[in-house]
């Protein structure tokens, strides 16, 4: 996945992918009540709040990422199971979201880009706005689908709480250095990134395909 050409592409690509799933994370479970991810400076767009050092890593190596865990309180939620489903569906979620604006705006780019292009100046912000734009999407994609693995501590896990008794679940948590270790090890020998890429790219050709019958 990395390239020293395209880290101009790849690191502001992985800064906005990290930052809005982690912010989203955090605004989600704000508005439910929970004050802590405000105490913690999480309801931010810098980025260096929320970059994972090993997480960025394996963006950059892999593809497939994370970012430093927002801390939430599930005691201040209404419903405090079903209010962390949706704390934790919330940052693949604007993953998924971001990936298909980045993927709308370049088909767009690519409908009326003649019209942009009037010279070399242009026709460099434009090649450059244009692969951004795909990056971004490829790796929040990445970041989506990785994080929606239901083993702890990733996303998941947290979605799969809301469906799975108690008992279950608490032997997750209970096991949860176990399987994070096994999770880093399948990604380190490339076990589980085949299967990955391929369903990135299959959720990729379907939201170009949507946005291709939208614009054309």
């Amino acid at each position: 996945m990395l390239n020293i050409r395209t880290l101009i592409y790849v690191v502001p690509a992985i800064l906005i992918s990290v930052t809005l799933h982690e912010l989203a994370h955090g605004y989600v479970s704000y508005k439910m009540g929970d004050p802590t991810p405000k105490e913690d400076g999480r309801l931010s767009l810098n980025p260096l709040r929320h970059l994972d050092l090993f997480g960025t890593l394996a963006l950059l190596f892999a593809g497939f990422g994370w970012a430093k865990p927002v801390r939430v309180d599930a005691g201040y939620y209404k419903d405090p199971k079903t209010g962390m489903v949706w704390t934790a569906f919330a940052g693949p979620l604007a993953n998924f979201i971001l990936s298909f604006i980045c993927i709308f705006l370049f088909v767009l780019m690519l409908k009326y880009g003649h019209i942009l292009v009037t010279n070399d100046l242009f026709y460099s912000v434009f090649g450059y706005l244009s692969e951004l734009l795909n990056y971004t999407a490829v790796l929040s994609l990445g970041q989506a689908i990785f994080n929606m693995i239901p083993i702890p501590p990733l996303d998941g896990s947290k979605i799969l709480y809301g469906m799975l008794p108690d008992s279950v679940y608490e032997w997750f948590l209970r096991n949860e250095y176990l399987l994070s270790g096994i999770i880093f090890l399948l990604l380190l020998t490339n076990v589980i990134n085949g299967p990955l890429l391929q369903l990135r790219n299959v959720v990729f050709n379907g939201m170009t395909n949507i946005a291709l019958q939208i614009l054309f």
